[in-house]
């Protein structure tokens, strides 16, 4: 490796935001022939994969550094900095912040500490910084929350993102217009718990107050909202679902389970439901609405009939995409102190969730034949349509543009065009 800093991404969008400003306040600080990994650590899998992925680095770039930062480096600085092939270790604050960077240049080994992961509970704000785009012109991600205040009892990540911050609204709008500027036809709004946003800013705006405000001063023209937590929905959001055609008829809902006894031993804030009546809701409001969710498959004392109501969930809620979690305890977290679910178990239940999720999806995807839908362009010969369902073309495409498509058909969990 000749030039840098390289940048590897693990995890979340947010994770894909942050990447992006690191790598400007890296080659600001003129930081070169380095290797950064931002790392995740939702699960004790995704933490393997950070192993696994330095090791793969290490072998390839024998006499690159290799700093290691994001949640899993938050959470276990222990961890990477006895790994021999790890050079650096930071954590999610230090890794915003220029000084972090600047100190490292010239001399990365020199005098600054091998480990910088200070207390990210004592953080107070989110830091904005503004980037101009990603690697291709199609979508980009703009960070508007950080941390969040809820303590599921299976969940690591407060304690590698801190208590919830949110991005100021004149901010976020700011990012968008300069992102909107340099191409980009679509945004995708990021955080860590994002029906949060808000609460700690002057007057406590909600999430639906930013989305309609973004649409009213930006002209970006597809705004997305990733994952959120469908019980503090407000009303500026549902309002928005209803009139905003520019906000993306797709959302993915952190829902984990639906069975109400461990929702509760998960310290969830809803019921099943409730996770029911707000799919119907939203539907109502926007017929054309699709949704994922997150779902968690033998979590701790989890009986047969538990996990039949988890499994129903998908048809109860009408899910299409489905993100599924085998249970895998977290050390710290109160579910890995629960009676744990012989593995096999787990391991079953996953797949039949998948299972599940693909026939859920086969079935939206067959009913799109014949369709128009406005597709945005992500590589030359993939795109994806408003409900975020991928289609393939047989022959190259304008990347980043939002071209008007017929669906011919079908394959693999795949539209084609």
């Amino acid at each position: 490796m000749t030039s840098g800093p390289h940048f590897t991404t693990l995890g979340c969008r947010l994770n894909a935001y942050e990447t992006e400003a690191m790598k400007t306040l890296a080659e600001g600080a003129g930081l070169r022939d380095a290797l950064v990994i931002n790392t995740c650590a939702v699960t004790a899998e995704a933490v393997r994969k950070a192993r696994q992925e330095i090791r793969r680095l290490r072998r390839e770039n024998p006499a690159a550094p290799i700093i290691v930062t994001g949640c899993a480096a938050q959470t276990e600085p222990e961890t990477f900095a006895a790994m021999p092939e790890v050079t650096r270790v930071i954590g999610n604050s230090e890794k915003m912040k220029p000084e972090t960077w600047a100190n490292m240049v010239p001399d990365l080994i020199g005098t600054t500490e091998r480990v910088q992961v200070d207390d990210i509970m004592s953080v107070r704000e989110t830091a904005s910084h503004l980037i101009d785009g990603f690697g291709t012109r199609a979508r980009a991600y703009v960070q508007v929350q950080n941390g969040c205040d809820h303590r599921c009892t299976f969940c690591i990540i407060p304690y590698g993102r801190g208590n919830s911050r949110s991005v100021p609204a004149g901010v976020i709008v700011e990012q968008i217009t300069r992102l909107a500027a340099n191409g980009f036809n679509e945004v995708v709004l990021t955080g860590v718990d994002l029906t949060s946003w808000g609460a700690d800013l002057p007057g406590q705006p909600r999430l639906g107050d930013l989305v309609r405000r973004i649409l009213r001063l930006t002209d970006v023209p597809r705004l997305r909202i990733s994952s959120i937590d469908s019980i503090e929905a407000d009303d500026a959001l549902m309002e928005a679902i209803a009139t905003e055609p520019r906000l993306m008829p797709h959302l993915h809902l952190s829902l984990q389970a639906g069975d109400d006894m461990i929702l509760k031993r998960m310290k969830r804030r809803h019921l099943r439901d409730d996770a029911i009546r707000f799919c119907q809701q939203a539907r109502a409001l926007r017929p054309d609405m699709v949704f994922g969710a997150d779902i968690i498959a033998g979590f701790p004392t989890e009986t047969d009939a538990m996990f039949e109501n988890s499994l129903k969930l998908v048809d109860d809620c009408g899910l299409t995409f489905l993100h599924v979690f085998p249970f895998s305890a977290r050390q710290g977290t109160p579910a890995a102190r629960m009676p744990q679910l012989d593995g096999k178990k787990v391991r079953d239940r996953a797949a039949r969730l998948r299972a599940a999720g693909e026939r859920a999806l086969e079935r939206h995807l067959s009913a799109q034949q014949g369709k128009h839908h406005a597709v945005l362009i992500e590589s030359p010969h993939l795109g994806r349509t408003e409900q975020f369902a991928e289609v393939r073309f047989s022959t190259p495409q304008p990347v980043g543009e939002i071209l008007q498509v017929c669906i011919s058909g079908q394959e693999n969990g795949q539209l084609s065009a």
